[in-house]
């Protein structure tokens, strides 16, 4: 089973989305959109980034 993005409206009636694992665990929760049409787009682009991005080890070297 694959993970899921669920879009909700938090306590300030502002629409957002996590990223859910097959496990249920939330792995990210987005900012805030103004609608669940912001917040569509804003998917799409995690999407595409997800599989292509880069990644910045911007942790401190270990001894």
């Amino acid at each position: 089973m694959a993970g899921a993005f669920e879009v909700f409206t938090d306590s300030e009636s502002r629409v957002r989305f996590a990223l859910v694992a097959p496990d249920g665990s939330v792995l990210a929760v987005s900012g805030p959109y103004t609608d669940k049409r912001e917040a569509a787009a804003a998917i799409k682009d995690v999407r595409e980034c997800a599989g292509t991005g880069l990644i910045h080890d911007l942790c401190p070297a270990h001894a």
